[in-house]
């Protein structure tokens, strides 16, 4: 892990003397270096992350495909959603959103006296020991997401943003970054938000982001394979979370359906409130209102017809 931190480390710096510092000095933006120098590094864990789903991710969907790709160009649009988030753009616009808002809060929280509880710091040793620290924040922001997961099917108008994703009727590891912006922009200030209160470290920080990307990107790939018996009651897997993406005729009109199976890495939360469901199969996906018999309705075949399309819901004329 030390060899691989340390070729990291050599890369963002070479990548960033090289080429981002040169052209921020040429366009007089001097001043965002130290961010900058952040936003190099958010650039090369994703291109990490694209080499490993190209690398690994890809030939299992090769090897033990669900079903055959018959829209090509739905799957073309995940690339371009995942695209989005892995080369930087989707942070660079939190950076030009939430971030000012969130600095701005705690600055002011700071100067009322202000400080984040540090949850490894419950148990003695625990902060020696990263891994066991890595853990414990992977649980937390696991939480927040079964948390905020949950949400998004409860409410009407968090599920006009959510519905997005789960109208992909062509699950491959593309599909997890198919999500409305306003939705992506919630999520990320949530997570942020508890970053601060816990007072996370940065390097785990960034560790949970690396790991919670790639797991949602196998858990949502289009591979029949599992973890075993054992194995899915403890990692999210793509039969777990395919379930939840299952078409199921709801019973309530445009109502939110799918209301199992939240968890993102672990499926520990659905169990423990009762939201776990192991008995799925890999059957087809989407939202019940797509289908003919229910109305066939529109959620947008590019990118800016989903994104308005999303907007046009929440506000009840779509």
């Amino acid at each position: 892990m030390e060899i691989v931190s340390d070729v990291f480390a050599g890369a963002q710096q070479w990548l960033f003397e090289t080429l981002v510092q040169p052209v921020l000095f040429h366009l007089g933006l001097g001043n965002i270096l130290e961010d900058a120098y952040d936003a190099t590094m958010w650039l090369l864990l994703g291109l990490a992350q694209l080499g490993i789903m190209l690398a690994v991710f890809a030939p299992l969907q090769r090897w033990r495909p669900v079903e055959t790709i018959v829209d090509k160009a739905a799957v073309r649009l995940d690339m371009f959603y995942t695209a989005l988030h892995a080369l930087g753009v989707f942070r660079l616009l939190l950076f030009f959103t939430t971030q000012p808002l969130v600095d701005y809060l705690f600055g002011q929280l700071h100067v009322l006296g202000f400080a984040p509880y540090h949850v490894d710091e419950i148990w003695p040793g625990v902060t020696d020991r990263p891994w066991i620290s890595l853990l414990l924040y992977l649980l937390i922001f696991d939480f927040v997401d079964y948390a905020f997961h949950r949400a998004e099917h409860r409410f009407h108008w968090l599920w006009a943003l959510h519905a997005v994703h789960h109208s992909q009727r062509q699950m491959t590891m593309w599909s997890d970054n198919r999500n409305h912006l306003l939705s992506d922009l919630l999520r990320d200030l949530t997570v942020v938000l508890v970053s601060h209160l816990i007072g996370v470290p940065p390097a785990q920080f960034v560790t949970v982001v690396v790991i919670t990307r790639l797991v949602e990107s196998l858990s949502h790939a289009n591979i029949r394979a599992g973890f075993g018996r054992m194995g899915q009651y403890l990692v999210v897997g793509p039969r777990f979370h395919r379930h939840h993406h299952a078409i199921a005729p709801s019973r309530i009109p445009r109502a939110p359906e799918a209301n199992y199976n939240f968890g993102v890495l672990f499926p520990i939360w659905d169990i423990v409130f009762r939201t776990a469901r192991f008995d799925g199969d890999y059957g087809p996906t989407g939202i019940s209102d797509q289908l003919p018999e229910r109305g066939g309705r529109d959620y947008g075949k590019s990118f800016l017809a989903q994104q308005w399309l999303g907007l046009k819901r929440l506000v009840g004329r779509g």
